[in-house]
């Protein structure tokens, strides 16, 4: 069968252990790999993710089989999905939790993924459903261990960004756009500050279509531009 009897083990309460111990193994393993890269949720944190929500199942469950003789005419109306509905809704705030913005890129992303995956384990694990949680398991490892090993393959965009200052007592954009036109690079975002006290300008470009990284040398470029006096990219 699909789900586990509750007396499979020869009784309820080690099947409720089994359930659990499998739930925190499941977690715990997603959550070396995420260990393993310094993500903020690691290993701890993907085994109680997952050994909670397999307890809040079982919870569920265990309400469903307490209370689901009661008759038409009890107050006591049932509803196990309610639970399931929770921890769903309790996990995106976990998640969010994990991802960081950092101007144009988002960090956390995976980490937050892998934490409704573990999620979704536990309640797996929590209902009896060993094989598609064990399944979901492997997939879940191998899309975090192998898929990342194809990264460098595929090909993506490349963001830069760049911040010049100069004296303000000459135009250099001009000479930016054509430095940044022999490179084919394309600006996707541009902010300028104009400080008359300092007598500065300042350019904060991201610019892309680079297939490797070109930081150091487009500085050394924009660097020969008279009037230049900082550069920094990311």
């Amino acid at each position: 069968m699909l789900f586990l009897d509750s007396n499979i083990l020869g009784s309820v309460e080690l099947t409720m252990l089994a359930k659990l111990l499998l739930a925190a193994l499941a977690g715990g393993i997603l959550g070396i790999e995420r260990e393993k890269h310094g993500r903020p949720a690691g290993l701890r944190t993907h085994l109680l993710v997952s050994m909670g929500s397999c307890l809040m199942m079982i919870i569920s469950e265990g309400f469903f089989l307490k209370y689901g003789a009661q008759g038409v005419e009890s107050a006591v109306r049932l509803d196990p999905s309610r639970t399931a509905a929770q921890i769903i809704a309790g996990i995106g705030f976990l998640g969010a939790g994990v991802i960081i913005k950092d101007g144009i890129n988002v960090r956390g992303l995976t980490t937050a993924a892998s934490l409704w995956v573990v999620a979704g384990m536990g309640m797996a694990y929590g209902m009896g459903l060993w094989l598609p949680a064990t399944f979901t398991l492997g997939l879940a490892l191998c899309s975090l261990i192998f898929l990342k090993k194809l990264e460098p393959l595929i090909k993506k965009d490349r963001y830069l960004h760049l911040l010049v200052v100069a004296d303000d007592r000459r135009d250099i954009y001009p000479e930016l756009e054509v430095i940044f036109a022999e490179n084919q690079l394309r600006i996707t975002d541009i902010e300028g500050d104009h400080n008359y006290e300092s007598g500065e300008i300042r350019y904060e470009f991201v610019v892309t279509q680079h297939k490797k990284r070109i930081g150091r040398d487009l500085s050394n470029m924009i660097r020969g531009v008279d009037g230049v006096k900082r550069i920094r990219f990311k």
